[in-house]
């Protein structure tokens, strides 16, 4: 624990070296433990930035919204239109890389007219093992990453989240709903909408951590491994209710969620 406790506070003097901070702020484990951690050393100085998109979930955005109202923190949103993004719709490779720019520097934008210096995101040390095109803008943009300045890693995230009483800390890993879709299948806001009802569909079943991938008009299901029983208990009610929202085939992931699994089609 000494080691991680010296990371958290490498964390919280490089936080307070910056002298103020907007958090992108998405609920999710790692931007939560950022923005709280920043709050707690900058006061007002640390903001929260949320996106209101049609790739970012509802339930999220409420998430988001309940913990600034709670811990007395200014949030702030700000609107994208991701179907005016040049190639967005055809998902490319580098979609995350063009959503990204095209976020923070609407982040920076509003940043800068409150006066605060800087923007961070919540990417930490495992984000470095994955194909993660979004980081080449976070990087030309010059948005601060100050998890991975701590060299921390996700599970220390969520036991220093522990410690601290966040109640995210053990709150299922997140990513944006364009990263359903295998890349080059076209994107539609009726899509997105369809992957988000499908997802939440399955959290309501009692499900934890969940993907709800889409190739053309098959909807492939990622749950955890312990989950499957569950899934092929209520396979009919979980078809039906899939095929309702717009998919014409179901079908359950064998090797279970995993992070990233679209990548699997690309040589990176």
């Amino acid at each position: 624990m000494d080691e991680l406790h010296a990371k958290k506070a490498f964390l919280e003097d490089y936080l307070r070296e910056l002298g103020g901070v907007a958090v992108a702020f998405s609920s999710g484990v790692d931007s939560t433990f950022l923005l709280k951690t920043a709050h707690d050393v900058l006061g007002d100085r640390a903001v929260a930035v949320t996106a209101q998109s049609h790739w970012f979930p509802a339930r999220e955005s409420r998430e988001a919204a309940e913990f600034c109202r709670a811990e007395g923190i200014e949030q702030l949103t700000v609107a994208t239109d991701e179907f005016a993004i040049e190639g967005f719709r055809e998902n490319p490779p580098d979609r995350c890389y063009l959503c990204k720019h095209d976020l923070f520097s609407r982040i920076l934008e509003a940043a800068g007219k409150l006066g605060i210096p800087y923007v961070a995101e919540g990417s930490n040390m495992d984000d470095e093992g994955d194909y993660r095109p979004g980081m080449r803008a976070i990087a030309e943009l010059g948005v601060k990453s100050p998890l991975r300045e701590a060299k921390l890693t996700k599970t220390e995230i969520r036991a220093l989240s522990h410690e601290m009483g966040l109640p995210t800390w053990d709150k299922p890993s997140f990513a944006c709903l364009a990263s359903r879709f295998v890349y080059g299948e076209t994107i539609t806001a009726e899509k997105l909408a369809m992957v988000e009802k499908a997802e939440q569909y399955l959290l309501d079943m009692g499900l934890r951590q969940v993907r709800v991938r889409v190739h053309g008009d098959l909807a492939r299901v990622e749950v955890e491994p312990a989950a499957f029983s569950r899934i092929v208990e209520r396979a009919g009610e979980l078809d039906a209710r899939l095929r309702l929202l717009g998919f014409t085939y179901v079908t359950l992931d064998l090797g279970g969620y995993q992070m990233g699994s679209m990548n699997r089609t690309l040589d990176v």
